[in-house]
């Protein structure tokens, strides 16, 4: 059973910064692309940022230069590096796992990220 347990997540003053990680219980870490997604209240769940199995990466406009996706497939952890927080970055963020095989796909149980003064 695919199990993805986000930490990380809190309170930060704009401008500041927070490192989420994602530790994934999955056989073949390497075949999966991973994923961060983050859903703000009353809002859809949206895209952050993705990395492939070949460390590809991918961001929504609005992080990119702020965040950095990076993965350690020997220790089966993704994180997501996020500077320069704004209040529009507050939201629960999740960790996604998409395999590159069949296309199934698991989420976390999401960590909560305010950016608030």
């Amino acid at each position: 059973q695919v199990q993805l347990v986000e930490s990380g997540g809190g309170l930060v003053q704009p401008g500041g910064s927070l490192r989420l990680s994602c530790a994934a219980s999955i056989n073949v870490f390497s075949m999966y692309t991973m994923g961060w997604y983050r859903q703000a209240p009353g809002k859809q769940r949206e895209l952050v940022a993705t990395i492939t199995s070949t460390v590809l990466t991918n961001y929504r406009n609005s992080v990119k230069g702020r965040f950095t996706i990076s993965r350690d497939n020997a220790k089966k952890t993704v994180s997501l590096q996020m500077n320069s927080l704004k209040p529009e970055d507050t939201a629960v963020y999740y960790c996604h796992a998409e395999s590159i095989v069949g296309g199934a796909n698991y989420w976390g149980q999401g960590t909560q990220v305010t950016v608030s003064s």
